[in-house]
């Protein structure tokens, strides 16, 4: 299974390593499969990392041309950030949108959800709220920017806030899941992981993996309450953790973290149901080695090419997609550059990957080629600690 991953010992999906400091940058080893990159139009932008440690939300300076990382402006006093999202704020800045994933806030048994404005002068702090319930692990805005949903892991919660010039309402609508799969040490209750809207902004989805399901919502524009409109049932035992949208308008992939393996899904329009079309599994069937759990999902602007990452054995894996279909065609698998992808990301050329390596404290970048979708197997990595989210500003 993928012979230029690293090995890992078996992860719990709260154990985090403080291993890298500044002289952690460092060249990826394993084979030389890397392009001569054909210089982009040069392009400097600014890159936020959602970090679980004590500044939640680090600053970088991204080179498009040259492929670099560069630390910059002061972090965010904001602690154990598990994800970051992001909606256009007046002129050139940005409202930034964080996940904590706490236990306790404000004195409440709760997560926080928090706002912030970003412009070239840094993060100002705007509102901070408590989410539904604990372990806020997730948050998405909506395609107006007026809608934002929260999703708890441990509290088994989902919650929507209203979005005015970036602020945010107390929670106007929450959900407690109570569904639990088969699986009594991963599964023993509902663990909401995931909040999405569909491409139409229509419907709204939770992914539950513990209950192994996605709940359907129909979200009310004016207050950002959300209406139950159906429920996907995954495989028993599968652990749905993301759900993304291929721009082809019809097909969604939903990563199992439990199955390392991923669901393509009809997404259909008029009553924003999911329904089973294949499962591509992401490990081989002889895999013996430490526990495999699938993480995340990327898919490029046009279509043409899809990518998971994959924990345990830590890889990339490269699919070709047929536009119409959604369906996927194998590629490789690659490096990763460290332990426990937790997040990862193209840059805005598409000729670069970025991947949060949660356990290694590294971000790695690798070169892309945009023809062929394949990744190079040799990389850089820069120190961050217990990074989570990646998201270019």
């Amino acid at each position: 299974m993928g012979e230029n991953s690293p090995a890992m010992t078996k992860p719990t999906r709260r154990h985090f390593l403080r291993l890298a400091s500044a002289s952690t940058v460092a060249a990826l080893a394993g084979p030389s499969r890397v392009w001569a990159q054909a210089a982009p139009a040069s392009g400097r932008s600014r890159v936020l990392i959602g970090s679980h440690g004590d500044h939640g939300i680090l600053v970088y300076d991204w080179d498009s041309a040259a492929g670099t990382l560069t630390p910059s402006d002061a972090p965010a006093s904001v602690p154990s950030v598990a994800w970051l999202a992001a909606t256009p704020a007046p002129g050139a800045g940005k409202y930034i949108f964080s996940a904590s994933e706490l236990d306790t806030f404000q004195g409440r048994p709760t997560g926080e959800v928090a706002s912030f404005l970003w412009t070239r002068g840094g993060l100002k702090p705007l509102s901070a709220r408590n989410s539904a319930g604990t372990g806020t692990c997730h948050v998405a805005a909506d395609a107006t920017g007026r809608m934002l949903l929260s999703a708890d892991y441990t509290g088994a919660s989902a919650a929507s806030f209203r979005i005015h010039n970036g602020e945010l309402s107390p929670a106007v609508w929450t959900q407690h899941f109570t569904e639990h799969g088969p699986n009594p040490v991963r599964q023993p209750t509902a663990h909401a992981h995931f909040a999405s809207f569909s491409p139409d902004n229509r419907f709204a989805y939770i992914n539950d993996l513990g209950g192994d399901s996605i709940h359907i919502y129909r979200p009310d524009p004016a207050t950002a309450a959300m209406s139950p409109a159906g429920i996907y049932r995954a495989q028993p035992g599968s652990g749905p953790r993301t759900l993304h949208f291929h721009p082809n308008g019809r097909t969604a992939y939903s990563m199992n973290e439990m199955a390392s393996a991923v669901d393509i899904l009809d997404w259909h329009k008029d009553d924003g149901g999911l329904t089973f079309v294949q499962r591509v599994e992401l490990m081989p069937a002889d895999y013996s080695g430490p526990t495999a759990t699938g993480c995340d999902t990327v898919i490029t602007r046009d279509g043409r090419f899809v990518y998971f990452c994959n924990r345990g054995d830590n890889f990339l894996y490269a699919f070709k997609a047929d536009f119409a279909t959604g369906r996927l065609t194998p590629i490789r698998r690659s490096n990763c550059g460290g332990k426990t992808p937790r997040n990862f990301t193209l840059d805005p050329t598409e000729r670069w990957m970025l991947v949060a390596n949660q356990d290694s404290n590294l971000v790695s970048i690798f070169a892309r080629d945009p023809k062929t979708g394949e990744l190079a197997d040799q990389g850089n990595s820069v120190a961050a600690e217990i990074p989570m989210r990646i998201l270019f500003v």
